[in-house]
């Protein structure tokens, strides 16, 4: 290996995994990735050094580190465990490091479970978007103790930016829910407004020249508001599928911890609409398509003014 005493594996290679990958390998760390369904990416990181395995174990019996960047807790369980799985492949000494966002009641049960086998677990969730991956300025949230943070963060910083360690293993995971809950609140709150505008003759380009530069702007709404003024598909890569997942796991971290969470259900309630009219692999910034077809409104772009 070419930089440090670690070797580096990395599962799940799509929209973030991919630039996280790249800048792991092109900063000097020996990589090895898992095979892809969308076999660009790994063939693209193949040409920049990494070798590809086949499966989770031999991925794992090649790392020292191994990244997870997948959609939730039910894909890291099944990539863990089983006979082909990461525990079946990992030294004692090794650890597992998640990207994804995942529910922290699972996160501690897969921590407990590979610590019996003398093998770290950390959980490292991820914010920004495929732009920053690519650039190597995430931010990320890292759930880890002292000493597993520290021997991460060299690793970390090759894709990273902004790197906070929030507390112990799982608190990553659980601050990811916070941050993902802010953000996909504002996303239904933005909807809902953009609705009620067009449904009172406010258009969506007025609405815009009100908040765009004012007190109530923000990084998320300038890139939410693309797909509604501007019909940009690609501003904000992230799927109302996965955001419905997102909150369906804070939910159950709420119920957990006793604590009632109206606002946290009506924006799950809201993704639900989008998910029941077939919107799943659609992105985040078109629920406002959903939300105005709810309310005998249309906010596609066609209709933008």
């Amino acid at each position: 290996m070419t930089n440090g005493q670690e070797s580096v594996g990395f599962i799940g290679v799509g929209y973030m995994g991919h630039g996280m990958a790249k800048n792991i390998v092109e900063k000097g760390y020996a990589l090895t990735v898992m095979g892809h369904r969308n076999r660009a990416p790994v063939e693209d990181l193949v040409t920049r050094g990494a070798k590809e395995a086949k499966t989770p174990r031999e991925v794992g019996a090649a790392s020292s580190i191994v990244f997870l960047c997948v959609t939730g807790s039910r894909q890291v369980e099944a990539l863990i465990r089983g006979p082909d799985g990461l525990k079946a492949g990992l030294k004692p000494g090794s650890v597992v490091v998640d990207c994804s966002t995942s529910d922290p009641n699972s996160t501690l049960a897969l921590a407990a479970e590979l610590a019996e086998a003398g093998i770290d677990y950390a959980d490292a969730p991820l914010g920004r978007t495929p732009k920053e991956a690519w650039e190597g300025t995430l931010d990320t949230m890292v759930g880890a103790s002292d000493a597993l943070f520290e021997r991460l963060k060299p690793v970390i910083a090759t894709w990273a930016g902004r790197i906070v360690h929030i507390g112990g293993t799982g608190d990553g995971h659980r601050m990811k829910l916070l941050n993902n809950f802010v953000s996909l609140g504002y996303a239904a709150l933005y909807a809902e407004a953009l609705a009620l505008s067009q449904k009172v003759g406010i258009t969506p380009k007025r609405f815009d020249s009100v908040i765009r530069g004012g007190r109530m702007d923000c990084g998320f709404y300038q890139t939410f508001s693309r797909w509604v003024l501007e019909g940009d598909e690609n501003a904000h890569k992230f799927t109302i599928a996965n955001a419905f997942k997102d909150l369906r796991y804070l939910e159950a971290m709420a119920d957990a911890a006793g604590l009632v969470n109206p606002i946290g259900n009506a924006v799950k309630n809201s993704f639900g609409v989008a998910m029941a009219a077939g919107g799943a692999e659609r992105h985040v910034p078109m629920l406002t398509d959903y939300i105005g077809r709810l309310n005998g409104t249309d906010l596609t772009p066609a209709n933008r003014n």
